[in-house]
């Protein structure tokens, strides 16, 4: 397969997830609607959609956002295998319909998470345990879009969803390693609550983290293999 990777700046990206990619024995392409604007919607059998530090609502700082939203409700009208991480997710449940907005409160750091009934039976959110501890790192959330399935929550947001056969979104971060997150961290505009106790909380808990988030690429890879 061809899978298309979406990315919205340096430090969120395929690094964790590419080599799985590779074993499987597919090809990646990265692209930036920021740099190169909108790529065929015809031309990929999966799509994965990253994080980035902008909102979804911030269309006079970043243009492009308008034009991604667009092709990404054509990539599901199309029914083209997706997953969307984070804002990823948010832009998916926006070209859905579904509303976005600021959370009461930011989710950053380890938040447990649980799967529902849906997700557990679902044949890539369920490859994940039924309740795990995910790093998160966002400040919007967005409702269910209609005619979605919902598949993981906590407290503090809906956590995944599936639209159709083939479109998952989930709002934490599967796809982080160790080294990203520390730029993040450090990035003085977004600082964590506690970034010392954030550091030493990731140190014990990434490797597991990694580990899950591989597994979860491999379950969406076997999906869209299955759909294609």
């Amino acid at each position: 397969m061809k899978i298309l990777s979406i990315v919205h700046g340096e430090d969120a990206g395929t690094e964790l997830l590419g080599p799985v990619i590779a074993e499987a024995g597919h090809r990646l392409e990265e692209w930036s609607f920021a740099e190169r604007g909108a790529p065929p919607v015809d031309a990929y059998d999966a799509v994965l959609v990253f994080g980035g530090a902008m909102h979804v609502d911030q269309h006079e700082l970043h243009p492009w956002l308008r034009e991604e939203t667009d092709w990404l409700r054509e990539l599901v009208k199309r029914e083209v295998p997706t997953l969307g991480v984070c804002l990823g997710s948010q832009l998916l449940a926006l070209a859905a319909g579904a509303r976005v907005g600021p959370l009461e409160q930011p989710e950053i750091g380890w938040h447990e998470v649980e799967l529902l009934a849906d997700g557990a039976a679902d044949p890539v959110l369920g490859s994940l345990p039924p309740a795990f501890e995910a790093l998160q790192w966002h400040h919007y959330g967005h409702d269910l879009p209609e005619g979605a399935t919902a598949l993981a929550r906590n407290d503090a947001a809906l956590q995944a969803f599936r639209l159709g056969a083939g479109c998952w979104g989930v709002q934490f971060h599967p796809e982080v390693t160790e080294p990203q997150l520390e730029s993040w961290i450090a990035d003085e505009s977004d600082p964590p609550p506690d970034p010392e106790g954030l550091r030493a909380e990731t140190r014990a808990k990434i490797g597991r983290w990694n580990e899950l988030g591989r597994t979860l690429c491999r379950a969406f890879l076997a999906e869209a293999e299955r759909l294609g």
